[in-house]
């Protein structure tokens, strides 16, 4: 069964995967174009988010990959918007080859590409997408 806890920065494995990632993006990412938030542009409020675990193991930690969690990871995303009556979600990924496992997922869940959004500006090492959510 998975399990979702907002916030929840303080988790030493949450904190540890945050990191790694964060490490991950700035390494694979071209100068100027890394876009990744860290802790401290999570917790801003407009900002959700979440660590989804299961069977007390947190996702999509590496030992996650390639198993069909990032599914999982975007359903609790779109149901989670759906709560909050959020009718868009918005994804700025690499263009780069380190992305692309990335880009395939956004592509299955039917994310389009779309113009940069928010506080984004063109950048040829990135990717814009957008999927409208219907609140049925």
């Amino acid at each position: 069964m998975i399990s979702s806890i907002e916030g929840n920065f303080d988790n030493p494995e949450v904190n540890e995967l945050l990191t790694k990632h964060f490490i991950e993006l700035r390494a694979a990412s071209p100068e100027g174009s890394a876009h990744v938030l860290d802790i401290p542009g999570l917790k801003i409020p407009s900002i959700k988010f979440w660590s989804l675990w299961e069977n007390n193991k947190l996702m999509v930690h590496d030992n996650f990959r390639n198993k069909g969690y990032g599914i999982k990871v975007i359903k609790h995303l779109i149901d989670e918007a759906k709560k909050l009556n959020i009718n868009r979600i918005s994804i700025e990924t690499g263009a780069g080859n380190f992305f692309k496992p990335a880009r395939k997922l956004f592509k299955k869940c039917n994310f389009e590409l779309c113009e940069p959004f928010a506080h984004y500006k063109k950048d040829i090492n990135s990717l814009y997408l957008t999927k409208l959510i219907s609140n049925d």
